[in-house]
């Protein structure tokens, strides 16, 4: 795994909160991935486009950046195929129950000072620190 850098954490961030910006201003969207994904899913008419092209350009930028660090950049899975499922289910189920996700709640909701986000952002990262704690400390990490 790279080494952190708080200038490419801080340009990361910045490019993050600009799209959103700027998905927000030019269609009036707020940038939940989760209903952006579901959106491509179950298509709306005229919708289509812009929501794919939303998920694609990380997956794009990903590759740029991986051009200027001179190589691949590579990640590494710490859990099972089984443990994966049933965490992204979880998370499915989180966002329904939540009415956004992360990012629509994490980014757009706090920087709105919405209340419904904090309580919802709050709940993400209480929940999160358990979980780990749970699977690493009392489980084990044999997941």
């Amino acid at each position: 795994m790279a080494e952190f850098s708080v200038l490419n954490s801080l340009l990361g961030g910045a490019i993050i909160g600009l799209a959103a910006g700027l998905l927000l201003f030019f269609n009036g969207r707020i940038a939940g991935v989760s209903g952006i994904l579901g959106g491509v899913l179950l298509p709306r008419t005229g919708e289509w486009l812009w929501r794919a092209l939303f998920l694609i350009g990380p997956a794009i930028g990903g590759l740029v950046a991986s051009g200027f660090s001179g190589g691949v950049i590579s990640f590494g899975l710490e859990r099972s195929f089984p443990a994966l499922i049933v965490a992204g289910l979880l998370v499915g189920v989180g966002t329904r129950m939540g009415a956004g996700c992360t990012s629509g709640h994490g980014l757009c909701g706090m920087a709105r000072l919405s209340p419904r986000s904090m309580v919802a952002t709050g709940t993400f990262f209480f929940t999160g620190v358990v979980t780990v704690y749970v699977v690493n400390h009392l489980l084990g990490g044999s997941l």
